[in-house]
């Protein structure tokens, strides 16, 4: 292990392409990675269905989150923005609405697995 500095925001990849996702550390049961986004969102129908719980801070730019509660039948939206964070459970069906088209957004996701 490296005790060298590094840091968040710089250099951040180029996301017009396409969402970037850089792993930061793994250790068992949990993985945290940087996110950065440019106008990307979920494919229309697509959702993230994942088999771990997930916590997500908003760092940079804006997003929006869209959650389905299949029992109730129903779905509502998260507006995210600079500083807010959220926990999504194991199972909790998500998707990306929105990030910013002009600009960055950087999330920063730490990935728990449950022993």
């Amino acid at each position: 292990m490296s005790n060298r500095s590094c840091n968040f925001f710089h250099p951040l990849p180029d996301a017009r392409q396409g969402e970037c996702f850089d792993t930061l550390l793994t250790r068992q049961g949990c993985r945290i990675e940087r996110i950065v986004s440019h106008g990307q969102a979920s494919p229309p129908g697509f959702w993230y269905e994942q088999d771990w719980d997930e916590w997500v801070l908003l760092l940079a730019g804006e997003a929006v989150l869209e959650f389905e509660d299949a029992l109730a039948g129903r779905y509502w939206r998260m507006s995210l923005h600079v500083g807010d964070y959220v926990f999504i459970p194991r199972g909790q069906r998500h998707r990306v609405d929105f990030t910013l088209p002009d600009g960055v957004t950087i999330w920063l996701a730490v990935h728990i697995v449950a022993d």
